[in-house]
């Protein structure tokens, strides 16, 4: 696809999409690789070594696929190792250390919530780091979408916060947003082969994990069904963050990262088509598609002859 395509409102929407739909199944992914490969929540080692045999997996997926389109090997430049360090080391390493185990110490409720902040995260630090322009319409397109997730996740939550569970999901989304930041300006100021950081960022930050958990004792419970669960959350981070990253070379982070709000809204849609859960049928989640669908609107919205999103 040309790049100035890629530009396009449409098919950022389209292709964002595509990236939520695969990132919101991973929600109960997750929590069915625990019970398939009897990982305990207290058990973090173990926890680490799912995370990090994942996203190795990840890793030589979107490499070997990468090398078959572009019909070359993907080896890194000497400039490029500390990049792919440093990104793996806030998206995979970080990200899903917190991730993990604040996931097995908290609900799933209250985790879909606080991971919608990264959107927040990811467009302020952009700001600081004068990628973008911080304005009153970015934020307010960011509080109108997250109240949608808020309001959809609404019944059954408590407020009871903990450091384990909450807490590690919030420093999740943290990393998380230095992550978009980072790729963001490897990408496009370095001109950086977004799949290329993609594959050997998980490859790297996989392999990290991979040994923490198991010199740490962890161990992993390998059925033809967890196999199958393990394969299949791989190619969701290796398609999705490539995808996702090829987006933000090409456009600010804010016009990408605001859609990060449909993540948990697919996320419970797919709960009511596979699970038959009905929180996405309900009042509820119609006003929240419609609250996250304005906020994204809002924060994309340009008037003809002003251009709207200004990267520094």
């Amino acid at each position: 696809m040309k790049s100035e395509k890629l530009t396009h409102t449409g098919i950022v929407a389209l292709l964002a999409l595509v990236c939520c739909v695969l990132w919101g199944s991973a929600f109960s992914g997750v929590k069915l690789g625990y019970a398939e490969m009897q990982i305990a929540s207290q058990d973090w080692a173990s926890q680490m070594v799912f995370a990090g045999v994942r996203f190795f997996i990840a890793g030589i997926m979107a490499l070997t696929a990468g090398s078959i389109t572009e019909k070359k090997l993907l080896i890194p430049q000497k400039q490029t190792i500390p990049r792919i360090g440093v990104i793996s080391l806030f998206q995979t390493i970080l990200q899903y250390f917190f991730y993990y185990i604040g996931l097995a110490n908290t609900s799933g409720t209250k985790a879909a919530i606080i991971v919608a902040a990264n959107v927040f995260a990811a467009i302020f630090i952009s700001g600081a780091f004068h990628q973008e322009a911080l304005t009153l319409k970015k934020i307010i397109g960011c509080a109108v979408g997250f109240s949608g997730i808020v309001l959809i996740n609404f019944v059954g939550l408590d407020f009871h916060l903990n450091l384990l569970g909450d807490g590690f999901i919030f420093l999740c989304t943290i990393a998380s947003g230095f992550s978009s930041v980072f790729m963001k300006r490897y990408t496009g100021i370095y001109h950086e082969n977004p799949v290329l950081l993609s594959g050997w960022q998980f490859a790297f930050g996989g392999a990290v994990m991979w040994l923490l958990g198991a010199v740490c004792g962890g161990s992993l419970h390998l059925t033809a069904k967890a196999w199958e669960i393990l394969l299949y959350l791989s190619f969701v981070s290796a398609a999705a963050y490539s995808l996702w990253a090829v987006l933000l070379k090409h456009n600010p982070v804010s016009k990408v990262t605001v859609f990060g709000f449909l993540n948990p809204m697919c996320g419970v849609i797919i709960s009511g088509i596979v699970l038959h859960e009905s929180g996405a049928f309900t009042w509820q989640g119609i006003t929240a598609l419609i609250l996250v669908c304005a906020g994204i609107f809002i924060v994309n919205f340009e008037k003809k002859g002003i251009q709207m999103h200004e990267v520094s």
